[in-house]
């Protein structure tokens, strides 16, 4: 940069009559610098040029996406293209995003606890563990509810996490604890919540889930999308369970596993000492259960449905990962499927086809030898107690069967 005093000099030799290249070579500055400094006349301040970047007007778009992503400008690049049709290398979409990124990291540190008043929140959460069942790793989706106030954690084993399953692991918690919170706080998974804009904080949620909170009475509540942090209380439940409840363990079946969450949960879960209350959760419940919402008699939301299924080529409908057989000739075909006392009746085009004991347990194959009248091997496969699943090589024969 080129001081005030040095053009005085310039203008100076130049009025003395020294020529451009002398006055260069003397005071070691560019001819080009000399040269404009000589037809301006003075000293001119230089002012950046100001430029129009293809991603001006964009910031509140780019910080939603690049906290959506949680930092990785790459898909934000990606989606630049896609959506705005705007082509940027990676490195201007890194400078751009910049400023938000000391931020997402101070989000994924900061947590300010949140203590809530005795039947005021319970947290829900999923969480996902290998487990050793029968002699093959499985994989196990534990359903976990943990009570705002007292800490109390109900823990359920599933092997999925469809809508079901959440409404059944939060339902079979209300009634092991006698009562409803106020709210339930949730994450944002897909068979809860339909959308949730970052920006407005507008949530939908899907309409079973909306029917089941108007069921039983408690207000839903999900905490803000990339911000899981909110419920650190069952997210740190969730741990607990995989590496306390099922830390090494292996067991014969899925009932053995149950039953061992089940006496977990009354010996370990509700006896341990919680630090920051100085008391275990089942002494802070004797305060919390008298401000749960009473259930008040009111039935399992679950307890009656009406399902669509389709016919697999196994003779079976899936409900809840349990397997009810139907006679071979509806193979393919729509079936309505009513759940009721306990029973599971199979209808198709307003006819009853099959009638079955509802299972107890995941992952059971009720099946009706009479299903089986008419093919060339009749005989329906052996199922063995307390099987999870069975391949369906066993029922080659009436996989090729059409109707």
């Amino acid at each position: 940069m080129v001081l005030p005093a040095e053009v005085e000099n310039i203008l100076a030799l130049r009025q003395a009559g020294w020529p451009v290249k002398a006055i260069v070579r003397d005071l070691g500055i560019s001819r080009n610098t000399v040269r404009r400094y000589i037809a301006a006349g003075g000293f001119v301040e230089y002012k950046n040029p100001s430029r129009t970047g293809l991603l001006d007007g964009l910031g509140g778009w780019l910080e939603a996406r690049f906290l959506r992503h949680r930092g990785n400008a790459e898909v934000v690049r990606q989606e630049l293209h896609s959506e705005k049709n705007i082509a940027v290398s990676l490195r201007t979409v890194e400078r751009a995003v910049s400023v938000w990124r000391k931020d997402l990291a101070v989000r994924g540190i900061a947590t300010v606890r949140y203590e809530t008043r005795p039947g005021e929140q319970a947290q829900i959460d999923f969480g996902e563990k290998e487990v050793v069942i029968g002699g093959e790793l499985t994989k196990v989706h534990l359903f976990v509810l943990i009570l705002g106030y007292s800490r109390r954690i109900y823990v359920e084993a599933f092997q999925d996490q469809r809508l079901a399953s959440w409404l059944h692991g939060t339902e079979n918690a209300f009634n092991r604890f006698g009562g409803v919170t106020g709210t339930v706080l949730t994450d944002n998974a897909k068979a809860l919540v339909t959308s949730h804009d970052i920006q407005s904080r507008e949530v939908v949620y899907s309409p079973a889930f909306l029917a089941f909170s108007r069921h039983w009475g408690f207000t839903p509540r999900s905490c803000s999308p990339y911000r899981a942090r909110t419920k650190g209380k069952v997210e740190s439940a969730v741990g607990y369970v995989k590496h306390n409840a099922l830390a090494g363990r292996e067991f014969a079946c899925w009932e053995a596993m149950e039953a061992h969450l089940a006496l977990w949960m009354d010996q370990v879960a509700d006896q341990r000492m919680v630090q920051e209350l100085e008391a275990t959760p089942l002494e802070r419940f004797g305060q919390e259960s008298q401000a749960l919402r009473p259930l008040a008699g009111r039935p399992n939301f679950l307890q009656e449905r009406d399902l669509v299924r389709k016919v697999h080529q196994d003779l079976c409908v899936e409900v809840e990962t349990n397997h009810y057989s139907v006679p071979w000739k509806y193979i393919g075909k729509s079936v309505s499927v009513l759940l009721s006392k306990g029973q599971v009746v199979i209808r198709c085009a307003g006819n009853q086809i099959a009638r079955h004991e509802e299972a107890v347990g995941r992952g059971r194959r009720v099946i009706d030898a009479n299903h089986y009248a008419g093919l060339a091997s009749p005989t329906p496969p052996r199922v063995l107690a307390g099987e999870l699943q069975r391949p369906l090589s066993e029922y080659s024969e009436v996989a090729e069967v059409r109707s």
